[in-house]
């Protein structure tokens, strides 16, 4: 149902505040499988989870479908990194919830718009905001895309490890929406990304937020 390199979201079943950490799957083993130490995704700093820790896992599918289920800490390893071990049950004992809802992120980012077959000419522009299911691009006044209904993004992403990842995300048109001064917001939904790609959206829109409440925090403090 998932593998190494997916991401996995932790929510402790016993606690009484609503904490959500972050992890990646790095081994699997029999009944079981490890992931690097988790992140908080509220503080963005890395959590030591006692052992014997229960919590219900959350990870996405290629078909972007949403599944639970029921795990434990079992331990920590020490390998080529730290990592936690954790119970893997029966994948019958799985839930399917629901079709993600991505969270989107107000970034600017540099985006080539390429057409599906040759109905213009391509341009490159900037994103609005971003999500991992679609995107809002900026149409400047005179940018000719009418009557497409698919193309192609292409785009660049920087993540803290210094990974440059680079993605071609074939598009659906949702629409267009007026914006001041003439110019347009062209909004799209990402056509069947590869679940590589939706991992890669995923943790840079993570990393962005974690950057963006810690530069809060310390605007906070300096007030």
């Amino acid at each position: 149902m998932f593998k190494i390199g997916d991401t996995l979201m932790l929510e402790p079943k016993y606690t009484p505040q609503k904490e959500k950490f972050n992890c990646m799957v790095v081994e699997m083993g029999t009944g079981c499988f490890y992931t690097d130490f988790p992140i908080d995704v509220e503080t963005g700093k890395m959590a030591f989870l006692m052992d014997g820790t229960q919590f219900n896992v959350t990870f996405s599918n290629e078909e972007q479908a949403v599944y639970v289920f029921e795990s434990e800490v079992l331990g920590k390893v020490k390998g080529r990194i730290p990592m936690m071990q954790l119970l893997l049950p029966e994948a019958e004992t799985f839930v399917i919830i629901h079709r993600r809802q991505f969270v989107r992120l107000d970034v600017t980012l540099d985006t080539a718009i390429h057409p599906e077959h040759s109905e213009f000419t391509p341009f490159s522009t900037l994103t609005e905001d971003i999500s991992a299911g679609g995107a809002s691009i900026r149409l400047l006044k005179g940018t000719a895309i009418q009557s497409v209904s698919q193309l192609y993004l292409w785009m660049a992403l920087t993540l803290k490890s210094g990974e440059i990842h680079y993605l071609r995300l074939k598009s659906k048109v949702i629409r267009v929406t007026e914006k001041e001064h003439g110019n347009r917001l062209l909004h799209v939904q990402f056509l069947e990304p590869s679940k590589h790609d939706i991992q890669t959206l995923m943790r840079f829109i993570f990393e962005k937020q974690v950057d963006l409440k810690k530069k809060a925090c310390m605007f906070n403090m300096i007030e």
